[in-house]
């Protein structure tokens, strides 16, 4: 019986995890295609082949892309870029998913530097990623703090804290093994890391 219960869990530990990462790249696959494979597929109707939306919106957003850099086309989009800014509770929403599509994609990619920062009066470390180190742009007084996002365990949402750039210390951790890490509470974690310079 201790076999087969064994043999039970063995199996959950198995094949849970992989039928739930086909589950969530199928979800995404269909979302993504049908983004404009809806509209598509009334125009191609038997001709639909599944994937040709997400075909069609990765083209799109290459060709938008390459627009973006001429001269005629890159003014356009510009000027849209502008307008929305100044559009009253559209500017906040837009302006949002701009700076967190830029700080994953952009230059300055923010989540790149793992920091361990120290709980008051308990001793105890929370790791956390630096999304901002230049606050004064800001609020001016803000000027030697640094913006440090620490996500909950076990959960997406998490909390900002404008902490002094003297009391945090980077850590030589990939941001994919940290994430790991403290989503997991711990039970990802992985080899030993050398520390490195605090900011």
């Amino acid at each position: 019986m201790k076999s087969i219960l064994k043999s039970f869990i063995n199996g959950i530990l198995t094949i849970v995890p992989i039928i739930l990462v086909i589950y969530v790249i199928y979800k995404t696959f269909l979302f993504l295609d049908g983004l404009l494979g809806d509209r598509l597929r009334p125009y191609l109707k038997e001709d639909y082949i599944p994937g040709i939306g997400l075909l069609t919106t990765i083209i799109l957003i290459t060709l938008l892309g390459w627009l973006s850099t001429k001269y005629i086309s890159g003014k356009i989009i510009r000027l849209i870029d502008r307008l929305l800014e100044k559009i009253p509770v559209v500017k906040t929403i837009y302006s949002v998913i701009k700076d967190t599509i830029q700080s994953f994609l952009g230059d300055k990619k923010s989540f790149s530097k793992v920091a361990l920062v120290v709980i008051p009066g308990t001793g105890m470390k929370s790791m956390g990623f630096i999304t901002s180190e230049q606050l004064e742009d800001f609020y001016s007084p803000l000027k030697d703090h640094a913006a440090v996002y620490i996500p909950q365990t076990f959960q997406v949402a998490g909390f900002t804290f404008l902490i002094p750039k003297e009391q945090i210390e980077i850590i030589d951790v990939k941001p994919e093994d940290a994430m790991k890490f403290i989503l997991s509470g711990g039970m990802t974690s992985s080899s030993k890391h050398k520390e490195k310079s605090s900011i």
